[in-house]
């Protein structure tokens, strides 16, 4: 039975198919992780008795998404069967929707990257129809690449910047590109013929973390996202923390400066406005107005020769980078005491172009400002994932929806129903199967 919040947001009460689902995610994320694998050690894993695993395990079977590989020993009883996730049972493709390109990865359904789509966006090129356009070419893209039947893909992940209803398929406040209430899902069900399931860059990151990153195993995690945007992924109590309208982590739009520089969400002095790839600009603008390390309109070419720079001792590049720590690591320390995380995550473009450079010096700023208790159990590490984290987290997405809708209705407050394409694009652009 649904009811309003305080703020008139909707809760539902999860029903029993919503942690059916749950659980189905739950095992096939484990047995991802730790393939082949019995149904003993599932149970021992996950918490759930070994009845449920058992019949799980015969549902995800049932899919084709698992396969048994054979036996184990098992000290002196008789032998464990063992799962494994069946890869070819299905395809996953996961968008990484940025202010400054689009990458679209395609998956096995043992999240093992088959092919990839890169699409630059020039500056200014910031409209719906443009964006939209952009992904759908990537996506057909990397279907024809991987040369695989329309049939097998189980969904497509989104991810884009800014605040989102999951549940609608609304990119609800994108500041950088000025979008309100745009309905993303809509505009690229006309041109994608795959069930579509939207979220944001923060959380993308921070279920790929969570799945095959610095989080893994662990209870509390910060992922922290430095591209042209900025903010937090948030992993408490082992889970996803999204918020009471799917806005946890918009800790870019923090102050960090009062009555500092103007951000696009109309605030001044925001963390993201001196850390994020256009911050990081403006503090090497600031520094060096006329340095070679410039290139005013590319992000990218910059960050790289800031990167390149640092390596070769060059003094501005060195000063930028430490300059940029520096505001990084007093904004991170405020995590650090808030939250007290295990592990704190940088991830994202700018954090693996800079790389240790940048990590060095920001555990140095961090350690400047953070409470000296919390900071002592925090381990602060460049991610560790070597493929695009946030189209591996959305690529989740999609694996999540594909679980609730197959034999069990929508998991309400867990997975938005699939964004289902035209009967237009379907006959547009639909593989044979």
């Amino acid at each position: 039975m649904a009811r309003r919040g305080p703020r008139g947001h909707i809760l539902v009460k999860r029903t029993s198919r919503d942690i059916r689902t749950a659980n189905r995610y739950g095992v096939l994320r484990q047995i991802i992780a730790h393939s082949p694998t019995s149904r003993q050690e599932l149970a021992a894993a996950t918490g759930l008795s070994l009845a449920t695993i058992a019949t799980l395990v015969g549902e995800l079977l049932d899919l084709g998404m698992l396969t048994e590989v054979g036996f184990e020993d098992s000290a002196g009883g008789r032998p464990r069967g063992l799962v494994a996730v069946n890869a070819s049972g299905g395809a996953l493709i996961g968008v990484d929707i940025a202010e400054t390109y689009v990458r679209v990865e395609l998956f096995d359904l043992a999240l093992g990257v088959l092919a990839r789509a890169d699409e630059d966006m020039r500056p200014g090129e910031i409209r719906p129809e443009q964006v939209v356009g952009h992904v759908a070419s990537a996506v057909g893209s990397v279907v024809a690449q991987a040369g695989i039947e329309g049939a097998r893909v189980l969904g497509v992940g989104v991810s884009v910047p800014g605040q989102v209803d999951r549940e609608a398929g609304v990119s609800e406040y994108a500041p950088n590109w000025d979008w309100h209430d745009v309905p993303l899902l809509d505009l690229l069900a006309e041109h994608i013929a795959y069930p579509l399931y939207l979220d944001n860059p923060l959380r993308a990151c921070a279920v790929a973390e969570l799945w095959f990153g610095a989080a893994r195993g662990r209870g509390d995690a910060v992922v922290v996202n430095l591209g042209t945007g900025v903010g937090a992924g948030l992993v408490l109590g082992g889970g996803l923390h999204r918020g009471v309208s799917n806005s946890a982590g918009e800790w870019g739009h923090t102050t960090l400066v009062l009555d500092g520089r103007p951000c696009h969400c109309g605030n001044h002095g925001c963390v993201e406005t001196y850390v994020g790839a256009p911050g990081i600009m403006l503090n090497l603008r600031e520094s060096s107005p006329d340095s070679t390390l410039l290139h005013p309109e590319d992000q990218t070419a910059t960050i790289n020769a800031l990167a390149r720079g640092v390596a070769a001792q060059d003094p501005v590049a060195t000063k930028v980078v430490r300059d940029t720590a520096r505001y990084l690591g007093a904004s991170i320390a405020d995590l650090v005491n808030l939250l007290n995380p295990e592990v704190v995550v940088l991830s994202s473009w700018v954090a693996a172009t800079l790389g240790e450079p940048l990590l060095y010096e920001v555990r140095e700023a961090v350690a400047r400002h953070a409470l000296r208790r919390p900071l002592a159990s925090t381990e602060i590490v460049l991610s560790p994932i070597p493929t695009d984290p946030v189209c591996l987290g959305a690529a989740t997405f999609a694996l999540e929806g594909a679980l609730s809708s197959v034999g069990l209705r929508p998991a309400s407050g867990r997975t938005a129903a699939p964004r289902r394409a035209s009967a237009a694009a379907k006959s547009r652009t639909a593989p044979s199967s």
